[in-house]
């Protein structure tokens, strides 16, 4: 009791001095080798290797490559020209594509602050010009890029199924129908709030030519998602796939990049998988650690004396992920959380894949929420903007984002129709 109660202490001393999830999660993996194991700390590396020993692990940096070679390449530019075409006849089109670009921008980058800063460069200046609220561009802009973990390809579903067993294709054929959901309720409020603005015209020419600069752009989300979703391919192939297409579109096709360019896009790259596989393998360490000592159960069983119905639990739960996700990012909320919640949700009857796009869903949030909320904070360094303007500008849409949520929460078709 004593050395779990320490145990809580330096945790929560951790999270105030805001130190990195790698020291924390450390700290507590060593920590319990020692005082709940076999006192030797020297396993935290033998079983976090076999745990990162895995081919599905390839995708997150095939998924990264792919995702920083279109955003250095023109794949966004082209899309928004191409959404543009199509919604300017319709009260608040710009707005609509504002919505929809991030949408489809997400769906080939997968990564939030990527869709944020690659559509909101184009589309932010573009909606001051045409004279729409600067509170309506920033509260859109930061919404619409957390679509980026929801849509397939996304690395915190890899992450979720990584951490609790869960087929990752199946969690993206799963977040397809929450996806579309939140972009229809997006685009919604933008034509109710926009729909004194100006309209442009319907110009055949203008969508001919945008979707002959587009189409190749528009092909790689059907690509990624037929492929999984036929069975031509798994998650992982769909990866490699995605790295061979944007690079032949954007050398051979677009001319946007050469070998120069590509070269230093993969050091991006390795760059930020160096920084998140050392804590990705100390968290599945743990995970190792806690399985063995059968955690995970024995917090079932304790806890379901306690909550009579999945009702319930899913209320609490949700509660407690908007909580975590005001104060945690997303990944370190996964990798901590997720073995531990998902036998929870198992025990309630509740099924995984649900579960998991709830979880991601939930976690969402957090990033339209202070003092960690990372939208929020790329938005104001990208646009050069106030840290509270934003945080006003994104609460229409935090309320719209928590309807979808409640509704993805108690209507598991959302999510499970496509799988199934």
């Amino acid at each position: 009791m004593i050395e779990a109660l320490l145990m809580i202490v330096v945790m929560l001393v951790l999270f105030a001095l805001r130190q990195n999830i790698l020291v924390i999660l450390g700290i507590a993996t060593a920590y319990a080798y020692w005082a709940y194991g076999d006192g030797v700390i020297s396993n935290i590396v033998i079983d976090g290797w076999d745990a990162l020993n895995k081919e599905v692990l390839l995708s997150i940096p095939l998924y990264l490559l792919a995702g920083n070679i279109m955003s250095q390449g023109s794949m966004a530019s082209r899309l928004i020209r191409l959404m543009r075409a199509f919604t300017a006849p319709v009260p608040g089109g710009l707005a609509i594509a504002t919505v929809l670009s991030c949408a489809l921008f997400a769906a080939i980058s997968g990564s939030s602050t990527v869709t944020l800063l690659a559509v909101g460069s184009v589309m932010y200046p573009a909606l001051l010009e045409a004279g729409y609220p600067k509170r309506y561009a920033l509260g859109a802009l930061c919404a619409a890029g957390t679509l980026g973990i929801i849509v397939p390809p996304s690395i915190p579903l890899i992450l979720y199924g990584v951490m609790t067993q869960t087929s990752i294709a199946d969690l993206f054929i799963a977040g397809v129908g929450p996806a579309i959901l939140l972009t229809v309720m997006m685009a919604i409020y933008a034509v109710v709030v926009n729909r004194k603005m100006l309209r442009g015209s319907f110009e055949f020419a203008e969508i001919g030519e945008a979707l002959r600069r587009g189409i190749w752009a528009l092909f790689m989300p059907l690509l990624i998602l037929g492929g999984i979703y036929s069975g031509y391919f798994t998650a992982t192939e769909s990866a490699a796939v995605a790295v061979v297409y944007a690079l032949f579109v954007e050398v051979f096709i677009h001319r946007e990049m050469d070998l120069k360019g590509v070269y230093g896009t993969m050091q991006e790259t390795t760059k930020l998988l160096g920084s998140l596989f050392p804590v990705l393998m100390m968290a599945l360490s743990l995970n190792v650690f806690l399985t063995y000592e059968q955690v995970p159960e024995l917090l079932v069983a304790w806890l379901s004396e306690r909550i009579g119905s999945p009702v319930a639990f899913i209320l609490g739960m949700n509660a407690f992920l908007l909580v975590v996700g005001c104060v945690m990012d997303i990944g370190s909320a996964i990798l901590i959380l997720a073995p531990i919640v998902a036998p929870l949700a198992d025990a309630q009857g509740i099924d995984p894949v649900h579960f998991g796009i709830m979880m991601i869903v939930n976690l969402e949030i957090g990033y339209l929420t202070p003092p960690l909320g990372l939208n929020i904070i790329v938005a104001m360094t990208a646009f050069k903007e106030d840290f509270w303007l934003i945080c006003k500008s994104v609460v229409p849409f935090l309320i719209i984002i928590v309807i979808g949520l409640m509704l993805v929460s108690f209507v598991p078709q959302l999510s499970l129709f496509l799988v199934e």
